[in-house]
């Protein structure tokens, strides 16, 4: 099955560095003709008693490098659409998904540790509660 939207979920991190361009791969090859692909970054939101702790500048600067490392990760992406959203990606990621009907969602995922059992990750939340087909790439 091709499909129309495709919304590839991004995390910036050391860990998801080659999981991110592999999925970039993967959303070409299930993408109709015609279709598009959409990057989506998540910036999780600052729990807000953190705030008084941190430096002044802090959320500023720590918007510009994700959104600096974001647009280094796609420079050689051509064709996808990259977007920059806040919230938390569990939950943003499928409300994303719904509201600009992406009919699949590539996300990546790693070897689950102690905590996911209890909390979950990001990508057993989505595929939990995607409305669309998830590929999860490990």
């Amino acid at each position: 099955m091709l499909y129309r939207h495709i919304l590839v979920a991004v995390a910036l991190d050391h860990i998801h560095d080659q999981a991110n361009h592999r999925a970039f791969d993967v959303a070409r090859a299930l993408r109709a003709e015609g279709g598009r692909i959409t990057a989506l970054h998540v910036l999780e939101e600052l729990p807000s008693y953190a705030a008084p702790y941190l430096p002044a500048n802090f959320t500023m600067k720590h918007v510009t490098e994700e959104r600096d490392a974001f647009e280094k990760l796609l420079e050689n992406e051509e064709g996808v659409t990259p977007v920059l959203v806040n919230g938390h990606a569990g939950l943003t990621i499928v409300e994303y998904a719904d509201e600009h009907d992406a009919d699949c969602i590539i996300i990546a995922s790693h070897r689950p540790g102690l905590s996911d059992f209890f909390l979950g990750s990001t990508a057993s939340r989505v595929v939990s509660h995607a409305n669309c087909s998830v590929h999860v790439l490990r």
